[in-house]
């Protein structure tokens, strides 16, 4: 099993800053704990160029958001075959912020992930309850809500790129967000898990996203039902990313010699 770990750099960064942190990046390729998935998500501006330098590494690269059409009149939008010859490789859909800001709706999701799957991308499916959903007690039926919608048109689909969610509590995003306890977390991650391989018949790797830090990065990957972090500020500097990438793989470390201290089979 592969602990996916990586961010996204939202509408941040110049093409000169994106590519620093890439280069950077790249220099570590050779030391890297190969039972980590690195990823990044550069704004679209940058990402052709930080894709050829992390070509010839293990990083994989994609871009913030797509339209569900191939092509056509929608101005301001990027389609999957436009991706694709950027030679990506993930598309974020769903986001928090998307939703709230451009309307984004559980049936624009699904349909953006049916294109992503189509076209060999992998959809980083971002799902998650708002403050108000968690003190009514309705995260568990807004969470399987949002992944049944959003796979429902890839069900019986077995494309060449893998599918991912993130687990992102609308609560614990951004500055001011409060970080969901592990044992929150946990108990939402098997619950998506357990609903996403009823619609599909196969596991879907969970990662959680949501004001991770390194002081909270090893706790949260030593979870059961953890397949990996989605990170934002802390890891828009290559530094802190790179601590976090080290935190991660010394707690992976630590779960394989202590196989029982988690539920997690790792590799």
């Amino acid at each position: 099993m592969v602990l996916w770990v990586g961010t996204s750099f939202k509408m941040n960064k110049t093409l000169e800053e994106a590519l620093a942190f890439a280069n950077r990046l790249a220099e570590t390729d050779r030391d890297r704990d190969t039972r980590i998935q690195r990823f990044v998500i550069p704004s679209f501006t940058a990402v052709r160029e930080v894709q050829r330098v992390l070509a010839a590494t293990s990083v994989k690269v994609g871009a913030q958001n797509m339209h569900w059409e191939d092509s056509g009149a929608w101005t301001g939008e990027v389609s999957a075959p436009m991706l694709k010859d950027c030679q990506l490789d993930i598309v974020e859909l769903g986001h928090s912020e998307r939703r709230e800001h451009f309307g984004e709706t559980d049936e624009t999701v699904g349909l953006k992930v049916a294109a992503a799957v189509r076209h060999g991308l992998t959809p980083l499916i971002c799902i998650g309850e708002t403050l108000q959903e968690r003190q009514a007690g309705q995260a568990d039926d807004v969470l399987r809500r949002q992944v049944e919608k959003a796979l429902e048109l890839v069900a019986g689909e077995v494309g060449p790129a893998p599918i991912l969610l993130a687990y992102e509590p609308v609560w614990a995003i951004g500055v001011n967000g409060i970080p969901a306890t592990a044992d929150y977390a946990c108990e939402r991650h098997g619950k998506i898990a357990e609903v996403a391989t009823g619609v599909l018949g196969r596991a879907v790797p969970v990662l959680y996203g949501g004001s991770v830090s390194p002081q909270n990065c090893e706790e949260l990957v030593s979870q059961a039902h953890f397949d990996g972090l989605f990170i934002g500020r802390s890891a828009w500097s290559v530094d802190g990313y790179l601590d976090i990438l080290r935190r991660a793989s010394a707690a992976v470390e630590r779960s394989f010699m202590c196989p029982k201290a988690s539920e997690r089979k790792l590799p």
